[in-house]
């Protein structure tokens, strides 16, 4: 409860005494036997009030709300009491009455709106039960307006002029309702200044765009008596409503808790309204421009083409059946309705969808020749139409998900291309490269053989060879392989069968023309002959056996000698002076070196 310290004084033998409050009148006057009825009771001396009875019975709850006004909720009772106030001055005096019945009193659970502005007006409906024959809606101590039984729940009544949070009552024969709260507000009512279209079937149906002031926290858009099928609040100076079935020339009226505005006219015909079946294109990008054909019945007295809230650049009625209609920039999925002077069409999806964005294209290079199959990567991929390399498009592209497509690159020339993607959003910005490379092409190979065991370091001169992938010996992959240069690269030979092999290299430009190399078995000896000779050197030996052909050096332990091939099972040497024994005699080739044989050197016979 709300207590006062200052109160209306007078002079006795020269001390200040409060004077007693006045109760003056109750509203309502009447209520449940149980109590719980917002009584407000009006009088003077009200500032420091301490009590509130009906009877003898002290109020459970009250609030002081002046020195003239207090809302105060009914104790239990029967019978006609009378309603006291007592202050620091005294009890007040006047015999004003309340009434308990034992009629079920009415009960509110809420009210809608729960706010408007100081001046009245507002429509508020009232929730609850037990309402049928309501005698009175009050707002604190002051009546509604008007008010209309809807049913036994509900009430709607509009709002007096008032200020500050007052309790809403309704009273009946059974009693007054316990009080819900509504609040008046300085926010000024919403000022409405067009209607488009301002005419439309009377089926309903319209979507109509309000354009005004003030209209943020709209609580009801109404045609004439008959709220609005339903109603988006776009911003302060702007509502979308549909409009309901209706009939004639009615006001509209847009109601916020600062008020209901003045009324715009908007007519009700017996036109049918335009209907739309499809849209084509479907999708186009933000910044507008798209040609759109729209297919549909009624378009003939086409007097707007709406993309969203937003009217189309332009538009052409080409017949009763068809439209073009340049759209607008936006974003999102927006509705396109078509007016005529028979109201608005059904919606029709557009799409405004943003250039797509290239992230990557794997592999990034590859072959004049083309026909290599691309992932291109990145957003906004859907819908596709074309994928291009530099200038030409691709042979073919297959859109995988909105942030994926497989393309197959076109023939093209050295060098790098920008790759980019075109979508009903627009095309993708350059910046994404793919490179188109030579073949890679082969003039040399050292050596130009090796051993069948593999491991030999070869190297291989040309151009192109930088970005070597791969590099066959034969069929075989190369152990091992490092680009040196553009010209150069080493290779690891790997293990082959004897005899010869074309070694190529493989880069994303292709791959290379074959250079040979041979695969050689290791060398072997049968026989030496002869098998001996002098401490001095200088006979000739012939050494049999297999794989001589590319004999490099042949041995006399580590000596090398002079030799001749003859074959390859055969070729003979030059025996070096040496000490007297034996000595192991191996040949070398690039295939290996072979198992030795004993030669023997024989000292002279002594004297």
């Amino acid at each position: 409860m709300t207590n006062s310290t200052n109160s209306p004084t007078t002079s006795t033998e020269g001390l200040l005494t409060a004077a007693a409050p006045t109760v003056s009148s109750v509203s309502p006057t009447s209520g449940s036997l149980a109590g719980g009825t917002s009584v407000t009771v009006s009088g003077t001396g009200f500032a420091s009030t301490t009590m509130v009875r009906f009877g003898a019975t002290a109020a459970p709850s009250f609030t002081v709300n002046s020195d003239t006004q207090i809302i105060a909720t009914t104790p239990a009772g029967t019978g006609t009491v009378q309603v006291t106030v007592t202050t620091p001055g005294g009890t007040s005096s006047q015999f004003v009455t309340y009434t308990y019945t034992a009629t079920s009193g009415p009960t509110l659970t809420a009210v809608n709106p729960t706010s408007g502005p100081t001046t009245g007006g507002t429509a508020v409906t009232l929730t609850g039960a037990g309402l049928s024959g309501a005698t009175a809606v009050r707002f604190g101590p002051t009546a509604a307006t008007s008010f209309t039984v809807n049913s036994d729940t509900q009430i709607t009544a509009v709002a007096p002029a008032g200020s500050g949070t007052v309790q809403v009552t309704v009273t009946t024969p059974g009693g007054t309702s316990n009080g819900v709260a509504y609040t008046y507000t300085a926010t000024p009512a919403p000022v409405l200044s067009s209607v488009n279209p301002t005419s439309g079937p009377t089926t309903g149906g319209t979507a109509v765009t309000l354009t005004g002031a003030g209209l943020s926290g709209a609580t009801a858009v109404r045609f004439g008596p008959t709220a609005a099928t339903s109603f988006t609040v776009n911003s302060d100076t702007q509502i979308t409503a549909v409009a309901p079935a209706g009939s004639g020339t009615v006001q509209v009226t847009v109601t916020t808790p600062g008020g209901t505005s003045n009324g715009v006219a908007y007519t009700y015909t017996a036109t049918p309204a335009p209907v739309l079946s499809s849209i084509n294109p479907t999708s186009g990008p933000t910044i507008g421009g798209t040609a759109v054909t729209l297919t549909g019945a009624g378009l003939t007295s086409a007097t707007a083409v709406r993309f969203g809230t937003t009217e189309a650049v332009s538009f052409t009625v080409v017949s009763p059946t068809q439209i073009t209609a340049v759209a607008p920039a936006g974003t999102g999925t927006v509705p396109v309705t078509v007016t005529t002077p028979g109201g608005t069409s059904n919606g029709i999806v557009y799409n405004y969808v943003t250039a797509p964005i290239i992230s990557g294209v794997t592999p990034n290079q590859g072959p004049l020749s083309g026909g290599t199959s691309v992932t291109v990567t990145g957003t906004g991929l859907s819908g596709a139409t074309a994928v291009t390399f530099g200038t030409v498009a691709a042979a073919s592209f297959t859109v995988v998900s909105p942030t994926q497509i497989t393309a197959v690159t076109p023939p093209g020339v050295a060098g790098p291309v920008n790759v980019t993607v075109t979508t009903p959003g627009g095309t993708s910005a350059p910046g994404t490269t793919y490179f188109y490379l030579n073949a890679p092409a082969l003039t040399g190979v050292a050596p130009i053989s090796g051993p069948v065991s593999g491991g030999d370091t070869v190297t291989l001169t040309g151009s192109n060879l930088t970005s070597a992938t791969a590099v066959h010996f034969g069929a075989t992959a190369a152990s091992a392989f490092t680009p040196v240069s553009d010209t150069q690269l080493t290779a690891l030979a790997p293990p082959g069968a004897a005899g010869p092999v074309q070694i190529t290299v493989t880069t994303a430009g292709g791959t290379s023309n074959p250079v040979s190399y041979t695969y050689l078995a290791a060398p072997t000896l049968i026989a030496l002959s002869p098998n001996q000779g002098p401490l001095s050197g200088g006979n000739a030996v012939t050494l049999t056996g297999t794989s001589l052909t590319a004999t490099t050096a042949v041995l006399f332990g580590s000596v090398p000698v002079a030799f001749t091939v003859i074959s390859d099972s055969q070729l003979t040497a030059v025996a070096p002076p040496g000490a007297a024994g034996q000595v192991n005699v191996s040949v070398i080739t690039p295939g290996g070196t072979s198992p030795a044989l004993i030669y023997t050197r024989i000292p002279p016979p002594g004297i």
